[in-house]
């Protein structure tokens, strides 16, 4: 009896060191599921889109169009105006923040994505445009000395 104890103990300790099963057994793994991670905004991105984002909601409450005076100027036309109109189409899927800056000048439009912004600056000067159109960083220099217009997109 002991013989036989001792001979089922070594099967048992051979079959734990070797393993169980046939060794031509595939062996099965199985994917590791990985904890799903969500994130919230919570208003604190600092990304440059963010922050136009969060710009142009800021500026939409208070922004007054000038589309009466831009109408009128381009109706009229007068040549003995020191103001004339200056529109700008954003074609791009963001909402953008276009910063005018010139000689005693200074102006942030807020423009929807898909609208066109529109404001009256004064003639024959040389103007600063600066904005983000969606990551993208937009800067140029303008002289306008009449109705003027220009176009971004993505």
């Amino acid at each position: 009896m002991k013989k036989h104890f001792s001979f089922c103990l070594y099967i048992i300790a051979a079959a734990i060191a070797y393993g169980c099963g046939n060794k031509n057994t595939p062996v099965r793994t199985y994917p590791v599921r990985k904890p799903v991670t969500r994130t919230y905004s919570t208003g604190s991105s600092t990304s440059p889109a963010a922050q136009v984002e969060r710009e142009y909601q800021n500026l939409s409450k208070t922004y007054k169009p000038e589309t009466a005076a831009v109408l009128t100027d381009l109706l009229n036309d007068s040549p003995n105006s020191i103001t004339t109109s200056f529109m700008i189409e954003n074609k791009s899927r963001c909402n953008i923040v276009l910063t005018i800056s010139g000689n005693n000048y200074f102006k942030k439009i807020p423009i929807g994505a898909g609208k066109n912004g529109v404001v009256m600056v004064p003639k024959n000067q040389t103007y600063n445009l600066s904005g983000m159109v969606c990551d993208a960083v937009y800067q140029k220099t303008k002289l306008i000395t009449g109705p003027s217009r220009i176009t971004l997109s993505n």
